[in-house]
């Protein structure tokens, strides 16, 4: 149940991941090469001033790129903390005299609510990947 739960998430980060590649950053890559291709085609400049001007061409990428990763992270970081929210609650209930069943009660608790969390960050997602192109279509314009 846990390892569906995974694969769900999983599989709705690179759907995200995707889309935002295939809406901005894909196009952000291309104008990045095309500058830094008329980067070269400038025969008068020097090495130096090839190399400034390629970089130049590289960083509204760049930073595109590690505004999604951070973004993304601390989706992962919000998810991860409702799971240990889950672990805590069933961990004040197991102890050493927990019988079997017990323990088997509170595993069943704990799935539940890992999947809960899973639910409703999957449900996030359209939000989140709003903010985020919102963002990125304001950087690409």
């Amino acid at each position: 149940m846990v390892d569906q739960a995974q694969t769900r998430i999983q599989e709705a980060m690179t759907t995200l991941v995707d889309d935002l590649d295939k809406t901005y950053l894909r196009g952000m890559q291309r104008s990045m090469h095309m500058c830094a291709a008329d980067c070269c085609d400038r025969k008068e400049s020097s090495v130096d001033q090839v190399h400034r001007c390629i970089e130049n061409c590289s960083t509204p990428l760049t930073q595109a790129q590690t505004f999604v990763q951070h973004e993304l992270s601390q989706f992962q970081e919000r998810l991860q903390r409702c799971v240990m929210v889950c672990q805590d609650k069933v961990r004040n209930h197991v102890t050493a005299d927990s019988t079997e069943a017990q323990v088997s009660v509170y595993k069943a608790e704990f799935e539940g609510c890992a999947m809960q969390c899973v639910d409703d960050h999957i449900k996030l997602m359209p939000s989140i990947k709003k903010s985020i192109a919102k963002t990125l279509s304001k950087n690409s314009s």
